[in-house]
């Protein structure tokens, strides 16, 4: 599996990447194996202004459909178009084109209190 070290992680298996005040959201390799083939995600929060670990989204494979969590609280900015027509992205790309959203973060020292790489390869064995 890979988790680059640049990255945060949640227990929910969600990375988050930081810039600024920006972060840019999605699931992760291990959560894209797990989950299989991925067929549709929707999220309509564009706008909306939500608490960490509120639900932004969901992301449907061909045998299940599983909530994404908000990894740290703030505005969501930006939705990621190519995953309407392209979501295997999210299986193919998970750090890069499969992105999922982007956000202004409330508090960015909350992302430093997520999951390093080496403590979310201990989570997922």
């Amino acid at each position: 599996m890979n988790f680059p070290a640049e990255l945060r992680y949640t227990k929910d298996h969600e990375w988050v990447r930081l810039d600024g005040n920006v972060a840019t959201i999605g699931i992760t390799d291990f959560a894209q194996h797990e989950l299989g083939d991925i067929v549709y995600v929707d999220i309509n929060t564009t706008g909306k202004t939500l608490a960490a670990e509120e639900i932004f989204g969901t992301v449907e494979a061909v045998k299940t459909v599983s909530d994404l969590f908000l990894p740290v609280a703030g505005t969501v900015s930006e939705v990621n178009a190519l995953l309407e027509k392209q979501p295997e992205l999210v299986n193919t790309d998970p750090y890069g084109d499969g992105w999922m959203i982007k956000m202004t973060v409330t508090d960015t020292a909350s992302v430093n209190a997520l999951l390093n790489k080496d403590a979310y390869a201990v989570l997922v064995g």
